[in-house]
């Protein structure tokens, strides 16, 4: 299943995860700090996405009360739910 989630307070603008039996196959970012993403996305993939969930919830970016992980946490999330 793919899922595209549309981050809010960061500046990634698009998120797209692909998840299959429970497990990331692929994450996608368009926007935000593409070294960075790319290390998240590489690090998540085979990963359970529960897992993921559990260790990017509630990562902040400096004093934004969010950040990309915790929003890609979000994403997961709501792919899972779909």
């Amino acid at each position: 299943m793919t899922y595209t989630y549309k981050p809010q307070g960061v500046c990634s603008r698009q998120m797209t995860v692909e998840i299959e039996d429970g497990v990331i196959q692929s994450v996608e970012v368009i926007g935000g700090c593409n070294g960075n993403l790319q290390g998240i996305a590489s690090l998540v993939r085979g990963m359970r996405a529960e897992d993921a969930v559990e260790r990017l919830s509630g990562i902040r970016c400096g004093f934004k009360d969010t950040s990309c992980p915790d929003q890609l946490a979000k994403a997961i999330t709501k792919a899972l739910e779909n």
